[in-house]
């Protein structure tokens, strides 16, 4: 079904999809070529929510040539009004006669319905070209639409023996300068990033974007059951800040509240945050992929009930011994059995630190 021409030009696609890569939260990364006469004759990607569509932007630079064309998308055209007009009635406008799209839109309100209006109007519809990287750039979008939840990506810097900090807590730094611009790589990426009332306490983070260029910040959320932490935290210094509590705790309400964070008590049985019913609070508000970067016991709470897809690790050539503090805290396991199995999907060196991928089965 698909040519090498074919297969040149979604690489392509997905290229300009990636330029969207920190911007286009909450709406998926997409990017779009027209193609006359085996030639590029427009081609453009979306960058922010409420702006033009990859589609829309391509067609644009086509201007009269793309009459005839063929249009490479990684993301099924919408077919409903939102922010924007439908872009599937833009392609038959412009006189697209062939479609070739990497993936089907995971939106329910989207899904298949664009395909169908692009093949009453007597276009031709290809899908399925190089559909699992277009999957991955947008792993995010697909989870929140398929799943109701965030696709949660949990980051940890440890030694080889696995410790985050000395028995006394220190931290700062264990991996070098390349590993923690890399991390704020992909802090940049997500649309939100998540931290704990110990790590706050503990280290006093920022938790913005700093070593990497960008022109969006993830929006902050913090877990505290208590609503113990600090008001004059550096975490609320700058943007806004989303708070998860348990307990019933004005006082401290009330002095996060003035430092502009919202407040969002979500208690399950044991008097901790819910943090499954958190992570569809954080999908109705729009957060694709969470980024994770917490202490051991919120770690080992995320991991035990089934709230993380992924681990991003960075390992530094160093050791601390049995006395520093582990990466997850989870409950004792009596038999291998029980262990929870992982997948690599990229271990790559990353200045004098290694960075692992692995996500869970």
């Amino acid at each position: 079904m698909f040519s090498d021409r074919d297969s040149e030009c979604m690489s392509r696609v997905l290229a300009l999809a990636e330029r969207g890569l920190y911007t286009t939260t909450p709406n998926p990364r997409v990017g779009a070529v027209v193609v006359n006469d085996g030639i590029i004759v427009g081609e453009g990607f979306h960058e922010r929510a409420g702006e033009p569509h990859a589609e829309v932007h391509a067609l644009r630079a086509a201007r009269g040539r793309a009459q005839g064309g063929t249009l490479y998308v990684n993301l099924e055209p919408c077919s409903h009004h939102g922010r924007t007009p439908p872009c599937a009635d833009a392609v038959v406008e412009a006189g697209i006669t062939r479609v070739v799209v990497a993936m089907q839109d995971p939106n329910p309100r989207v899904s298949g319905d664009g395909f169908a209006r692009l093949r009453e109007a007597g276009v031709t519809v290809d899908v399925g070209l190089m559909e699992d990287e277009a999957r991955e750039l947008n792993i995010g979008f697909v989870s929140r639409m398929v799943r109701g939840r965030p696709w949660v990506r949990l980051k940890v810097a440890a030694t080889l023996d696995g410790r985050t900090a000395l028995a006394n807590r220190q931290s700062q730094w264990i991996t070098g300068e390349s590993a923690r611009a890399d991390g704020h790589a992909w802090r940049a990426r997500a649309c939100a990033v998540l931290t704990g009332f110990g790590t706050v306490r503990d280290d006093n983070p920022r938790m913005d974007v700093r070593h990497v260029p960008t022109t969006r910040q993830p929006l902050k959320v913090l877990v505290d059951s208590g609503l113990e932490t600090s008001a004059a935290s550096r975490l609320f210094d700058s943007g806004p800040v989303l708070v998860y509590g348990a307990r019933d705790a004005a006082a401290g309400a009330a002095a996060l509240a003035a430092r502009g964070a919202k407040i969002v008590q979500l208690e399950n049985s044991r008097g901790k945050v819910d943090l499954p019913r958190m992570l569809e609070d954080l999908a109705v508000r729009g957060v694709n992929e969470l980024h994770v970067e917490a202490g051991t016991r919120l770690n080992g709470s995320l991991i035990n009930e089934g709230c993380v897809d992924e681990l991003l690790v960075y390992l530094a050539p160093k050791l601390i011994g049995n006395s520093g503090l582990g990466m997850f805290d989870l409950p004792e396991l009596t038999a291998l059995s029980g262990v929870r199995e992982l997948v690599f999907r990229q271990v790559r060196p990353v200045g004098d630190d290694l960075r692992i991928l692995a996500r869970f089965k």
